[in-house]
């Protein structure tokens, strides 16, 4: 598939001075101040947008009034950056920004608060329950093996898979050092999916699902820290691809996200289930939206550009 994001009608001039937010102060600090935030300031440059950079955790954020940003490009991750809390400062500012507005980012940040609205709206997702520190048992009608995990971060930060009880209160425990709620999620045995989606609405459009396969388990250090880890985009069958692309459309409709974002889904004897959505995903050389967006004929310059001529003021 190949897109066409009208990139001709997009002056880089006219997108006046940007803010490449970058850093933070959330436990993904790092990936978005050495990786996601460098990549995209570079690729803006590249296209001859004014873009400068950023970072929230050193500078007021009234600054950017105050120096003329008329834009922002959020590549900042996890806690205070995809979170609403960022947007919604913006938002008061009065300063476009990329990505979805403040409810849909504080909803995809809670991964309680995702699966309960995805399961109201009847979307599947991996049965679950919430934990607190000092649990030591299972909840009721779980079986091992579990994924314990912080519901308010991201790159599987303070996450942990549990196949042996004795394992369950450390698990907690490390989980817990991150939220005061742990998630105890039904471990899906099969592969891993994602999938990106750029848009809004009716006009939003799901890009190639792509298959993970890591050597060991895809966590940070596959994510960010090796090349080992395999990505596969055609391999599914045709239907399948489908079936999963318009899942993810509705899970992103289901919790009012815009602009981009990009959903995990685990696949289990043929059937998705979703996992969770992320409304500032990564833009790193291993990234997964900038993999996706190449196999439908969009770059990562490309990618950038079109995210910023959409920024939005509104909460």
């Amino acid at each position: 598939m190949t897109l066409d994001l009208n990139l001709n009608n997009i002056d880089p001039k006219g997108l006046g001075k940007v803010a490449v937010l970058m850093g933070g102060t959330s436990a993904e600090r790092q990936v978005s101040l050495t990786m996601s935030g460098p990549g995209v300031l570079a690729a803006l440059r590249a296209s001859g947008v004014d873009a400068h950079a950023f970072d929230p955790s050193e500078r007021p954020l009234h600054e950017l009034k105050a120096e003329g940003f008329e834009r922002c490009f959020i590549a900042l991750h996890g806690r205070d950056g995809e979170d609403g809390t960022v947007q919604g400062a913006l938002a008061l500012l009065g300063i476009p920004y990329t990505g979805s507005g403040v409810l849909a980012s504080a909803l995809a940040m809670d991964k309680i608060m995702t699966k309960r609205l995805w399961l109201a709206d009847g979307l599947p997702t991996p049965r679950w329950a919430a934990l607190r520190p000092g649990d030591t048992a299972l909840p009721a009608g779980m079986s091992l093996p579990v994924y314990i995990k912080p519901p308010h971060e991201g790159s599987s930060i303070g996450a942990s898979k549990v196949t042996d009880l004795a394992a369950l209160p450390a698990a907690i425990e490390l989980s817990a050092k991150y939220d005061d709620v742990v998630l105890c999620e039904e471990f899906i045995d099969g592969p891993e999916l994602t999938c990106p989606v750029l848009g809004e609405g009716d006009e939003a459009i799901a890009l190639p699902v792509i298959e993970i396969r890591a050597k060991v388990a895809y966590d940070y250090e596959s994510k960010y820290l090796t090349d080992s880890t395999e990505y596969h985009i055609g391999h599914l069958a045709p239907e399948l691809e489908e079936e999963i692309r318009q899942l993810v459309l509705r899970a992103y409709k289901s919790l009012g996200c815009r602009t981009w974002g990009r959903a995990d889904v685990m696949l289990r004897d043929g059937k998705p289930y979703l996992l969770e959505m992320n409304t500032s995903p990564g833009m790193t050389s291993h990234s997964l939206v900038p993999m996706s967006a190449k196999a439908a004929g969009i770059s990562y310059e490309q990618l950038c550009l079109w995210l910023i001529s959409r920024a939005r003021a509104d909460a």
